[in-house]
């Protein structure tokens, strides 16, 4: 899916470089690399990378301020890599702009999947009509929800959230972004509030004996809504 797509790595650590560039090239991306902010920015604005790979431990600059600058002049997707599993690490990174966040050592497998998945949400363009992951669907234009074919009601809520994540598909939606696109910048520390109501839209959209979960939690960050691979 990835058409040769091209991949910039910003790590200083040679060792890391290189087994990403292999594991990339395996699966036919075209890959870049850069060992520091500069250059990496540079290689940026003049390559045009698909997708960032970017470590937070930078020798000249430290990641989440490159990854900061970066989000005033560009929307390339951008997958934090990093030694840092701290959730208050993730949720930094992901409020900064970063599309998801892989901690080191990482799964060439995982990596690969969750690369795949925000290449998909960034070639969806404008918002389509029609939203789709394995069971579910959602009609953005009439607003109608349906599980396995059957129309569900959602309240005004629940369908605002499930929409942010559907848009977001395949990438974690921080509980502040959430909160915030909801109930407004006041509303930023109610998580338990938005617990609730993520329980109540679970309940409505899974089905019980799914092999695998729509919607799932990332502990102390946020939630993610996930597309089901095709069997076809």
């Amino acid at each position: 899916m990835n058409e040769k797509a091209t991949v910039l790595v910003i790590d200083d650590e040679p060792q890391i470089r290189k087994l990403l560039r292999v594991l990339l090239e395996q699966e036919q991306y075209r890959t870049l690399e850069s060992e520091g902010r500069r250059h990496g920015l540079s290689e940026v604005a003049l390559r045009r990378p698909d997708v960032v790979l970017l470590d937070l431990g930078l020798p000249d600059m430290n990641g989440m301020a490159v990854l900061e600058r970066l989000r005033q002049w560009s929307q390339v997707p951008v997958l934090v890599l990093s030694v840092r599993d701290g959730p208050e690490d993730k949720v930094a990174a992901l409020d900064a702009g970063a599309d998801d966040y892989v901690t080191k050592p990482f799964e060439a497998t995982e990596l690969l999947a969750r690369l795949r998945a925000i290449q998909r949400r960034a070639s969806g363009g404008a918002e389509a009509a029609l939203f789709e992951a394995g069971h579910l669907a959602i009609d953005f234009n009439s607003h109608v929800v349906t599980v396995a074919g059957r129309e569900i009601k959602l309240t005004a809520t629940e369908y605002a959230l499930l929409k942010i994540l559907a848009l977001n598909a395949g990438k974690v939606v921080t509980q502040k972004q959430l909160l915030r696109a909801v109930w407004g910048p006041n509303a930023e520390e109610q998580s338990q509030y938005l617990r609730v109501y993520m329980m109540h839209l679970r309940k409505k959209i899974e089905i019980p004996d799914a092999p695998a979960r729509l919607l799932t939690t990332e502990s102390g960050i946020g939630y993610r809504l996930v597309i089901p691979p095709s069997n076809s």
